[in-house]
Formats: structure tokens, C-alpha cells, sequence
């Protein structure tokens, strides 16, 4: 008998009782929980309220034909595998039952020494699908609308309309300001859609020249230019059936603009140095911090482009316009970021509330999420005090708790190293500052 390392269970659903229960027994032997049912819809019933991993079912039913009872199955428990077992096998429903996407399908009378390392091969299959499934569930809770946060009407009828538009697959244009959370919802929706279980693909347009853009997202072929050795998919063939999401497209220059509204019209696109088009399948969701209309009536950006985009217009509050959302955020980034560093729980004291609630949060989400993340390195105790948040909070003044700026500052810096490992790098973007500007400091105060 082989040793299992965990639970693994077998569902057998077969009309003849005696055959069932030996089975069964046959299968239990092997250290597998076993299930039975004697019809399709008792079958289903178990499979619904029981962690089932194989499935062995009879094709012959009282109820069902259990080459057709296979989707249903899967429907349930997409990852669990199924082995039809049939008195009279045919090869026509051998066929149908590996589309229907069974394991396998052998002929009762030949399973006596084929049924045993067949359940051991489709439990190794279900089992490494369980965890994908599991993956992918985790993914899908972690970027879902519930992962967006606020209770304000704003925001509200913000995920509302995402919500709605979710399932189709119109194009989306995300509006708002920089640190808004534009890529949580371009996610959310990706995740909210059919096209879930394919890619999600995100690109900054800011991030490239025009020329390396166009690479980006288009893709070349071997010898288009000087270092293209070799063929390359672009970004919209990664995303093919899946979501392409462009942040940041006000950014790209008007000769792309012009391909990519081929995209949008017939779903083709050439590739850079081919001369074939590519076909593909995507959904495009963009997003700008920028008034298109205007850029669009000024020249500075493609009319016709601008309108195929905006089919679904989705504004995102600002910060500041849902300042009844702060703290809640707040505290979600306090546990998150606290569990990171093994912290317990912090409270944060009455005036820490009211300066994250005063403060003009020109960052927004992204802002209070570098706030919370250094406050978290730099606090001994559980309590946060206003003393914890860095020098803008205060308004400005010369002169704090009898220290001078320049001393609150030095050993803001000096704490944040220390946390890093003294990582230039992670300093920098913990600070919020240029790496030129830290090391610019570091010689300032003397810091070694």
C-alpha cells in the first residue's frame, strides 16, 4: 500500500451498489478517501459540499450519461479529474468524453489492473491543478472590486460603474490623478471579466521613447533594426484573449496613437520591420491623468482615438475628495505593513488621525501608502504620534519639538538606512527623493 502525504479523495458514482462498494473499498486500501453515489445528481450533490479530487463515473446512469456528466463536474470543481468507466465501450464516446475533458475512459472488465495507477496519475494531474486553481483564486480575491477601498459616494459610484462594465468588453478609459489607484481598477475589472483566467498586461507609456514603445507594444521581427536578433512578441500579443491595460496614454506620440487605433477598430496590427499582419484578441482598458478632449482639440492628440477610447469614461476620485476614506485606508496599510516587518497592531493617537485628515494629499493613495510604510519603520512603540510623520505635516514650521528641521530630518534619514540595511536605493524610495538628492544629504549631514 502507498503512503499518502495528505488527503486525497475519490468519488465514485456508479448505479450497481456491489460494484461501488468494491471499488470503493479497492480505492480505500490505497489510503484514499472514498466517496460513493449510485446516481448523476447525488454525484454532484457530493461533489458541491465535499473536497473531491478524482472522479470515477460510470458512463451508464439512471439519470445522466456520464459522458455528459463530465462538464458538469468540471463546472464544480474545475481542477478535479474524471475517469469514465463503461460496460460497452465506443470510440465515438471515448472521443466525446476527452473533449468533454475527461482523464480517461477504459472498458469495465479491463480496469481490474488498470484502475489503481490510473487514480495515482489523475490525482498527481488534480492535484497540480488544485494549485494553480488555488493560485489563481488567490489572485483573483487579491484584485477584485473588494480590493478597492473607501466607503465615500465618489468612490462608490466609481467601482459601480467598473463593475457594470466588467463583464463586457468594451474599451475603458480611466480618468483621474496620479496615485488614484487607476491600475487597481484596470485589474479588477480584468478580474471581473471572462477573460480572468487569461493575461493581464500593463504598460506604462511614460516609461519609453517612442521607438522603444512601438517595440514594446507591437512586437518586431529578426532584423528590424540594429540588436533585433531574433523575432519578439509585443505586449498585445502577451495579452492576446486576454486584458492589454495602457497607463498613462497621453503620453505616446501620434504616429502610435495611429496604430493603435487599427487595434481598437479590427483587433490587427503590424509588427515593427514585418509586412504580414498579426490578428489578436485583447481588450484594452487605458488611463490618463490628462484632459484627452482637450490635448485631442489642441492637436496634442488623436480626435478619432480619444473617442474610440472614452466608449466607458470612468473618473477616479482624488484623495482629498474622499477624505472620509483616509484613515480606513490608512489602517489597512498599517496591518499590512506591520505584519510585513513582524509589528504587532498599531493605534494611531488623536493628532496622528488629524494630520493624515488636514494633510492636502497631492500623491494620493500612492502618497499614504509611503506615509503609513515609513511610519511603520520608524516607530518603537504601538501608538503612532504626529511626531512619526514626516516634516510636511507640520505645517511647515521652523522649529518642531525644540529640534531644529534639519536635525528632525538627519535622523529621519539615519533610521530609515538603519532599516534598510543601509540600501541607497530602498532609502531613496522610502524617503520619497532622488537617489542624487539622498546622497546629496548624506554628505550635507555627514552621514557615513
Amino acid at each position: 500500500m502507498k503512503f499518502l502525504t495528505m488527503q486525497q479523495s475519490v468519488l465514485i458514482i456508479d448505479d450497481e451498489k456491489k460494484i461501488c462498494s468494491l471499488l470503493a473499498r479497492i480505492i480505500e486500501l490505497e489510503g484514499f478517501t472514498v466517496y460513493q453515489a449510485n446516481t448523476g445528481k447525488e454525484g454532484l450533490k457530493v461533489l458541491a459540499n465535499q473536497e473531491v479530487h478524482v472522479v470515477i463515473s460510470d458512463v451508464k446512469l439512471p439519470d445522466v450519461n456520464g459522458v455528459e456528466l463530465v462538464k458538469q463536474i468540471k463546472e464544480i470543481k474545475p481542477y478535479a479529474e474524471v475517469i469514465n468507466l463503461t460496460a460497452f465501450g465506443t470510440i465515438q464516446d471515448g472521443v466525446k468524453a476527452m473533449r468533454n475533458g475527461a482523464f480517461d475512459y477504459i472498458t469495465k472488465g479491463d480496469d481490474n489492473d488498470k484502475i489503481i495507477p490510473l487514480v495515482y496519475k489523475a490525482m498527481d494531474k488534480a492535484k497540480l491543478q488544485y494549485r494553480v486553481f488555488e493560485l489563481e483564486s488567490k489572485i483573483q480575491k487579491q484584485y477584485d472590486f473588494n480590493s478597492i477601498l473607501g466607503q465615500s459616494k465618489t468612490i462608490l459610484a466609481a467601482v459601480d460603474l467598473a463593475r457594470r462594465v466588467a463583464p463586457t468588453d468594451t474599451t475603458v478609459l480611466l480618468l483621474g490623478e496620479t496615485g488614484t489607484g487607476k491600475e487597481v481598477f484596470a485589474q479588477a475589472i480584468h478580474f471581473e471579466s471572462e477573460r480572468k483566467v487569461k493575461p493581464f498586461v500593463a504598460l506604462n507609456c511614460s516609461g519609453f521613447n517612442p521607438d522603444l514603445l512601438e517595440s514594446e507594444l507591437f512586437g518586431y521581427k529578426q532584423g528590424a533594426f540594429t540588436g533585433a536578433q531574433k523575432d519578439k512578441k509585443g505586449l498585445l500579443q502577451e495579452a492576446n484573449e486576454g486584458t492589454l491595460f495602457l497607463d498613462e496614454i497621453g503620453e505616446m506620440n501620434l504616429d502610435l496613437q495611429a496604430k493603435l487605433l487599427r487595434v481598437l477598430e479590427n483587433q490587427t496590427f503590424i509588427k515593427v520591420g514585418d509586412t504580414q499582419t498579426t490578428k489578436v484578441n485583447v481588450r484594452i482598458i487605458a488611463a490618463t491623468n490628462r484632459d484627452l478632449k482637450t490635448e485631442a482639440e489642441e492637436g496634442r492628440f488623436r480626435l478619432d482615438l480619444f473617442y474610440r477610447l472614452s466608449v466607458f469614461s470612468i473618473e477616479l476620485p482624488s484623495l482629498n475628495e474622499r477624505k472620509g476614506d483616509v484613515l480606513l485606508i490608512a489602517k489597512y496599510y498599517l496591518k499590512q505593513f506591520a505584519a510585513k516587518v513582524n509589528k504587532p497592531d498599531f493605534t494611531m493617537d488623536e493628532q496622528f488621525s488629524e494630520n493624515l485628515l488636514n494633510h492636502v494629499w497631492k500623491g494620493n493613495i500612492r502618497e499614504l501608502k509611503n506615509v503609513i510604510e515609513r511610519v511603520v519603520i520608524l516607530s518603537d512603540g504601538q501608538i503612532l504620534n504626529a511626531s512619526l510623520l514626516p516634516y510636511e505635516f507640520h505645517h511647515g514650521a521652523a522649529e518642531g519639538d525644540g529640534m531644529k528641521m534639519e536635525t528632525v530630518e538627519k535622523m529621519h534619514i539615519i533610521k530609515v538606512l538603519k532599516y534598510t540595511g543601509n540600501n541607497k536605493t530602498e532609502t531613496s524610495r522610502l524617503l520619497g527623493i532622488g537617489l542624487t538628492t539622498l546622497y546629496r544629504k548624506l554628505e550635507e549631514y555627514h552621514i557615513s
